[in-house]
């Protein structure tokens, strides 16, 4: 049986996920692209990986920076998915104008991200026409917001019960 592309998005698009922001340094101008594939690995040690697009500039920059970061996105932060998917303006402007800082790596993490994730290239396999690139965090934070999901083709927001949503940037 062969699985052709459209039938391949419309089935996983079925499965939600959050929105993320992968960045590094390509020498020193910050670079970075969208990313939902993205997944805790192992508490012990705390690994984490992302997909990336063999033909993104990042599947690049990633394995010759060294080090890579990503931040979850709030609600709010669509503009900021869309920018970084490609979908507004070059490449070499997703920076100009949005907050950004660094931390332990020197990769940029977004300021008002929901939680953040700055991690040491740890290895990378082949996925088909992506790569999946394994990274140890050497530095993480988060804060309180709602996260930006992405479901067959759209943004989407959680509606977090009165008492969860009490608890926001707690585990």
């Amino acid at each position: 049986m062969t699985v052709s592309d459209a039938e391949f998005r419309a089935v996983l698009g079925r499965f939600p996920t959050g929105v993320t922001v992968v960045t590094t340094c390509e020498g020193t101008a910050p670079v970075g692209v969208t990313v939902n594939a993205f997944a805790s690995i192992s508490l012990d040690p705390p690994l984490v990986m992302v997909s990336i697009d063999k033909r993104s500039h990042l599947h690049i920059a990633i394995p010759q920076a060294a080090y890579f970061a990503v931040s979850i996105l709030t609600a709010e932060q669509q503009d900021l998915s869309r920018r970084f998917a490609g979908q507004t303006g070059d490449r070499a402007d997703r920076f100009r104008g949005v907050s950004w800082r660094s931390e332990a790596t020197g990769a940029p993490i977004l300021s008002d991200a929901l939680a953040w994730v700055d991690c040491r290239v740890e290895a990378i396999y082949d996925g088909g026409d992506h790569s999946i690139i394994l990274g140890r965090v050497v530095a993480l934070g988060a804060s309180s917001g709602d996260p930006l999901l992405y479901y067959r083709g759209r943004y989407g927001r959680i509606e977090l019960p009165a008492d969860i949503a009490a608890h926001k940037g707690t585990p």
